[in-house]
């Protein structure tokens, strides 16, 4: 049997796809550079949910944060930014993702940030955070979004905020979780696609 033949245009876009997706974004007032690559998601601008969180979030200059499903990191490593005298911890379950997350860390000069595999918060371990968010996959199952957050619960200091952005049609159901876990609920901004919300600790 023989190889199809792949013509010299078609063999030169291919070799296009496979390089790296490069471009920069002001977030928070932080400018960053970014490589990423097919497959991640969002991979050729940041995405209109993670904007949104970060435009929402509350982040003090000595907060300890974890990005969860950071993706190539646009979460986490404004965070690192944000809060220079903490660290950020970046979890993703795809390797590829990972990955990314350490290259964008290094070519932004962020060195504040711990980037690691972790199925949720499989291999969190049991240190706290300050502050934790997360850009929730809108197909995931109730029960995985459960676990996450009475994993955060767990991880949480006394007075930490939780942030999530979901699609719309899912914020009476992370109304509902959030009281039900957390004990409290707010909603920061309701937009026609995302809501974001934010559940405390108590201190």
């Amino acid at each position: 049997m023989t190889t199809p033949a792949i013509s010299a245009e078609k063999a030169r876009y291919l070799n296009s796809l496979r390089q790296d997706i490069a471009f920069s974004e002001t977030l928070r007032g932080e400018m960053l550079q970014f490589q990423t690559t097919w497959g991640l998601f969002s991979p050729k601008s940041i995405d209109e949910g993670s904007r949104l969180l970060l435009d929402y979030m509350e982040v003090g200059e000595n907060d300890d944060t974890l990005d969860l499903g950071c993706g190539y990191g646009p979460l986490g490593l404004t965070l690192a930014r944000l809060a220079p005298n903490g660290t950020s911890v970046l979890v993703d379950k795809d390797y590829v993702a990972v990955e990314y997350s350490r290259k964008n860390a290094e070519l932004n000069g962020i060195r504040n940030t711990e980037i690691f595999l972790s199925n949720g918060f499989s291999e969190v371990g049991n240190r706290q955070f300050d502050l934790i968010a997360s850009n929730l996959p809108a197909k995931t199952g109730k029960e995985l979004y459960y676990l996450y957050f009475y994993d955060a619960l767990m991880r949480m200091k006394p007075g930490a905020r939780f942030y999530v952005v979901t699609i719309t049609g899912l914020r009476k159901f992370i109304q509902k979780a959030f009281i039900e876990v957390f004990g409290n609920y707010e909603k920061l901004k309701q937009g026609k696609t995302y809501t974001v919300a934010v559940a405390t600790l108590e201190k």
